[in-house]
């Protein structure tokens, strides 16, 4: 059984997904196991299973087909991500969409948890900041972090439906945060997460909602000097 150690887990389990896609195991149009055996194989969560799958499908490594299962598409991983920081216009549209629904939703969410975070929740995202400042030279666990601090916050609000609405944008939208890294590098989303961790600690919820309202908005002004001409 291949355990995977209970550290950066999706980054963990991506990695275990491409090693079986690149190696040959589920070569191109094979079907690769379910959720459930995927979770047994791994001793994992189930969770952590579905957003390695969710990330690889929005990087069209895999394909999910209704009622069939999830089937290989491209087996050059590492390919697909070593391009992944090129950005073309319709990249862009799609990237400014999600950075505006995300603005929406989570500066409201931001709000919530300055209001209603508990102690460990405030612990956590702390730890998941430290872990961000110390993987400045590893995009990959970098964004992972970064993913799950906003994850961990919107937990924070004390609104599942928040909570879940952001998973599942973060997960369909894994190709775009890599980008946003790629272009824009870490330093913005390390000094935005202190501001609005220290507002979440005063239990200052405007300031909460204001730091995240920034940390979206400024992304989206300056992705437009990011484009590459067509």
């Amino acid at each position: 059984m291949a355990i995977i150690k209970k550290t950066n887990v999706a980054q963990q389990v991506f990695a275990f997904l491409q090693k079986n896609i690149e190696d040959g195991t589920w070569p191109v149009g094979s079907k690769i196991p379910s959720e459930n055996e995927l979770t047994q194989m791994m001793a994992v969560s189930r969770s952590s299973v579905r957003t390695a799958i969710q990330q690889c499908i929005a990087l069209n490594i895999l394909e999910s087909q209704h009622g069939r299962g999830t089937f290989v598409r491209n087996n050059d991983v590492r390919g697909v991500v070593n391009t992944i920081h090129t950005l073309t216009q319709t990249d862009y549209k799609d990237i400014m969409k999600v950075l505006e629904f995300r603005k929406v939703l989570e500066s409201g969410s931001a709000a919530l948890a300055a209001v209603r975070a508990d102690q460990v929740q405030i612990d956590r995202l702390a730890q998941m900041l430290t872990v961000m400042q110390k993987k400045i030279k590893e995009p990959e666990a970098f964004v992972q972090t970064d993913m799950q601090f906003h994850l961990e916050l919107s937990r924070a609000s004390g609104n599942v439906l928040i909570e879940g609405a952001l998973q599942s944008v973060l997960g369909q939208t894994f190709r775009s945060s890599k980008q946003l890294n790629y272009l824009f590098g870490y330093q913005d989303g390390i000094y935005y997460h202190q501001k609005i961790l220290d507002a979440v600690r005063k239990r200052d919820n405007a300031k909460a909602k204001k730091w995240m309202e920034e940390h979206m908005q400024h992304a989206m002004d300056r992705l437009p000097e990011k484009l590459e001409p067509q």
